[in-house]
């Protein structure tokens, strides 16, 4: 018999689940009842090797054969004297890395949202389309884009995606840098010589020269289609002088696909957090055009098919109506939900007790928000109108858009009411709080 034992990797998810059923809210309180460290525990959970006895007595406690579990083919392998091993993970990891941003493509916890995906795919290949993906921030945006985009490669399109946080607030308080920020990075991404100078003409304007670069450099040099991604176009909303000219223009390149085979080489996919509330006329704007795609939370069907990818076995669905009625569907709370609860950590009651306070799973997201609320008291004065949910509220266009952007409300007819439960009561019952 191997002196260390490790859990099977098809077994892990069986053994967490045995956790909470044989009574232990953590992996400290098993830890604590079998006299072992707390890394030791964490370790056998998360299929890392143990003493063999160590593994016997833990299996035992969570009612469980340790034969049917053990990986019996497991050696561990000798210490190497060999330098910086530690960087290099020679067993793999299946327990859930903790959900922050993008969700990678490789991952079994990204939850596809079929019917929006296929219409996507669907219009994505149509020639000179525009597609435009809005919904709040933490909705998911940027891991759907990260998909349409590898569809995009399987098309052997040419993919470019330029997120707009990354540009310099210089750079946006300026229509000519910002067109130029833009053309170098396309034609980088491309692997093209940025050129710029040979196509920009002071003379006809930055607009025209802009275009002639697409036209005359960009869209000749590539054989395939290019689908071009905007992510964070909002970006551009905060800066009314650069998006009353550069918002056209787009409109401008779609209009033309219409008659110019060139122009249908590209694919334009815009993603925002919100409504852009810069006044554009109707035949200028790029957001009454191409197809509209409005990202929602997810329904309790989804959440209930998102916590089998965590191992959760939530099909009578009563924890899951409990954990919908906080967060309200919220992509990134579900998330953070279910990585906590499929190691073990806590208890969906003791989650649900301490979520809205500074003690729970979602303090650092609170603490974000706060923080940045805190820097704009008109904007948080705006929010704690609309927490008590008795009266109809309306909100002053610039603090709707920017709520809503945040994630923060959402409007029901013409009234706004707190996206969901946990933001309605932590912000309720802080209002005088600091971290």
């Amino acid at each position: 018999m191997p002196r260390s034992l490790r859990v099977q990797p098809t077994q892990l998810n069986r053994v967490k689940l045995a956790l909470q059923r044989n009574g232990f809210p953590s992996q400290r309180a098993l830890a604590e009842e079998v006299g072992l460290s707390l890394a030791t525990v964490s370790n056998f959970l998360t299929g890392k090797p143990v003493d063999y006895n160590t593994f016997e007595e833990l299996s035992r406690q969570l009612g469980l054969e340790w034969k049917d579990i053990a990986n019996l083919d497991f050696e561990p392998k000798p210490p190497t004297k060999q330098k910086n091993l530690e960087f290099f993970d020679t067993e793999p990891d299946n327990s859930p890395p903790y959900p922050n941003g993008a969700v990678p493509l490789s991952s079994p916890f990204y939850l596809e949202r079929k019917p929006v995906e296929a219409q996507i795919k669907q219009e994505i290949r149509k020639p000179g389309t525009l597609i435009r993906i809005k919904a709040p921030r933490e909705m998911g945006k940027t891991s759907l884009l990260l998909r349409i985009l590898e569809f995009a490669k399987t098309k052997n399109y040419h993919t470019v995606s330029l997120n707009l946080d990354q540009v310099d607030q210089a750079i946006l308080n300026d229509l000519n840098k910002f067109l130029r920020w833009l053309c170098a990075n396309i034609a980088r991404q491309l692997r093209l010589k940025p050129s710029l100078d040979e196509y920009w003409d002071q003379d006809l304007g930055c607009k025209i020269s802009c275009t002639s670069y697409f036209e005359d450099y960009l869209l000749k040099s590539v054989q395939n289609p290019l689908a071009l991604a905007l992510d964070e176009a909002q970006q551009i909303f905060e800066h009314p002088a650069v998006a009353k000219d550069f918002l056209p223009l787009l409109r401008s390149w779609y209009e033309e696909s219409k008659t110019s085979p060139l122009w249908q080489k590209l694919r334009l996919v815009i993603v925002h957090s919100t409504e852009i509330y810069v006044p554009l006329q109707l035949n200028q704007s790029p957001f009454n055009v191409g197809l509209p795609i409005q990202l929602s939370h997810f329904s309790q069907e989804e959440v209930k098919k998102l916590a089998q990818c965590y191992g959760l076995d939530w099909e009578q669905g009563e924890h899951c109506q409990q954990l919908m009625k906080m967060v309200d569907g919220h992509p990134a709370l579900v998330q953070i939900a279910l990585y906590h609860l499929s190691r073990g950590e806590i208890t969906l009651e003791h989650l649900l007790e301490t979520a809205a306070t500074n003690v729970g799973i979602y303090t650092h997201h609170l603490q974000r928000h706060w923080l940045h609320l805190k820097e704009y008291p008109e904007l948080l004065t705006a929010l704690h109108s609309v927490l008590p949910g008795i009266e109809r509220v309306s909100l002053e266009p610039i603090f709707a858009h920017k709520l809503t952007s945040l994630g923060l409300v959402k409007q029901l007819e013409s009234n706004f009411v707190a996206s969901c439960e946990l933001y309605r009561q932590f912000f309720l019952n802080h209002q005088n709080y600091d971290f």
